[in-house]
Formats: structure tokens, C-alpha cells, sequence
């Protein structure tokens, strides 16, 4: 079974390509974040031909989240219980699926913007709302996984110059402890360091020729309980998608299980 996470950065704009690695890439559940449109303007149709099913969490352009599946969708949950919002509005950056043997969360995690913004106090309120959902599923027997755009890099190896980062999100003493008491619920990174390359990095800016320079961070990961990460067989992440014209600025990372 192969299964992925792809932050699309608008599926509007990404949707010839997606299409186009569903069919080259062999994966049968696929996360998305950023789809950046209305549920009713998702493109479940041209998604049901390839063979999958969409459940969809989305409001308009900004955020929104998808599961797609070719083995199955049930049981989907859309939103946090107990998710604290943002200025009064729950944002959609959550949804749980089964697909086949496994159930999985697609998320999308608040960017923080500034260490004294309120979203930086928001993203970590919703880390501990995201912790309170998972922690049943991520102790059960069935392989369970936490995919998607943390916007956090966990050490200091998933960025490209730690000291481009001073003072920044995504690299705070809080937004990695928000990690480590996301794994205390009984989830590991199930993608290893190093892989076929020293830094497997999964998002670069557009901006100053970050992508060929490899100025990046690895904030894309996929977080799977113990029988999820025993059933992992090889895992990458897909430099090759972030190539050329119209690409995300981010990578799919791509996980084998054995299931």
C-alpha cells in the first residue's frame, strides 16, 4: 500500500499535475493540504475517474484539507474537537479517514507567522486540540498516521541554515515541544534521515532561487503509530514533483507499508 502526504498549494492551479502523479505514482491514499477552494468546487469528479474517493474539509481560498483514497473511505471526521479557532473562526485544517487497513488525519497545521503574533499562540493551542484527537487512535492496534504540513522542522538538521531561522517560527524551543508531546501519544517519524540525499528537505520558498539553491525545510511528515511505522517498507520524498512550471512549493512524501 502506498500511501502519501502533498501539500498542493491550491489544487486549482495544481490539478493537471496532481492528476498526472496519481497515475504515475501508484499511491492509494493521498493527504492534501492548502487545497485552497470551496467543497463544492473540489475536483471530486475528475478524482472519482482516476478511482478516488474525496472526503473534503474546505471553505474557500485559503487552508482546506482532503483525503483522497482509491481502497476505501469511511468513517470521516472533519475539524478538531475542541479546536480553539482563530479569531472566531474555526479553520478547515483537519480530516480523518479509514482507507482499507489504515485511518489517517490529513493536517494542516497554523504557519505561526511571527513568534509575538496571536497565530503563534493559535498554533499552539492547536497542536494540543490535534494531540487530544489522535491520542486514542495513535494507541490502537490499527495503523494509524498523522500526515501533513506541521510547519514545524523538528531539529535543526530540517533546515537548510539554522541561523536563517533566528528568531523565527518553525524552529522555537514551544513548536518543537508541541512535536515531541504530539509523539508522546505513541507516534514516531516514520521517514528516516538520511535518505537517498543528506537532506531530505519537503518545502522551498519560490523566492530566490531557494528550490535549486536546496534552501529548505523538512515540515511535511508523516507520524504513525506502532503498527503503522512496523509495516513501512521504504519511504521518499518526491524532489522531482517540485520541478519545473507550476509546481507547489512543496514535495510529496511518499510512504510504502506492508498491510
Amino acid at each position: 500500500m502506498r500511501i502519501a502526504t502533498w501539500n498542493v498549494n491550491s489544487i486549482t492551479a495544481r490539478l493537471p499535475r496532481l492528476l498526472a502523479w496519481l497515475e504515475s505514482s501508484g499511491t492509494d491514499v493521498l493527504c492534501l493540504q492548502e487545497a485552497k477552494v470551496a467543497e463544492d468546487r473540489f475536483p471530486v469528479e475528475e478524482l472519482r475517474e482516476l478511482g478516488y474517493e474525496s472526503a473534503v474539509h474546505a471553505t474557500g481560498r485559503w487552508n482546506g484539507v482532503a483525503v483522497l483514497s482509491r481502497v476505501g473511505l469511511e468513517d470521516v471526521v472533519k475539524g478538531l474537537p475542541g479546536d480553539p479557532g482563530y479569531e472566531g473562526s474555526v479553520e478547515p485544517r483537519a480530516v480523518c479517514a479509514t482507507c482499507g487497513p489504515v485511518r489517517v488525519w490529513s493536517v494542516y497545521v497554523p504557519n505561526g507567522r511571527e513568534v509575538d503574533h496571536p497565530h503563534y499562540a493559535y498554533k499552539l493551542q492547536w497542536f494540543e486540540a490535534l494531540k487530544a484527537a489522535v491520542a486514542g487512535d495513535a494507541a490502537g492496534g490499527r495503523p494509524f498516521a498523522v500526515m501533513g504540513d506541521y510547519n514545524v522542522a523538528p531539529t535543526d538538521d530540517d533546515v537548510y541554515d539554522r541561523a536563517a531561522f533566528e528568531g523565527l517560527t518553525h524552529v522555537t524551543p514551544a513548536e518543537r515541544a508541541a512535536l515531541a508531546s504530539l509523539r508522546e501519544t505513541g507516534l514516531s517519524d516514520v521517514v528516516p534521515r538520511p535518505l537517498k540525499y543528506d537532506h531530505p528537505f519537503t518545502y522551498w520558498d519560490y523566492r530566490q532561487l531557494a528550490f535549486p539553491k536546496n534552501r529548505g525545510m523538512r515540515i511535511d511528515l508523516v507520524y504513525g503509530n506502532a503498527p503503522f511505522a512496523e509495516a513501512v517498507t521504504d519511504s521518499y520524498v518526491d524532489r522531482e514533483e517540485r520541478k519545473g512550471k507550476g509546481a507547489s512549493d512543496h514535495a510529496p512524501v511518499v510512504v510504502d507499508l506492508d498491510v
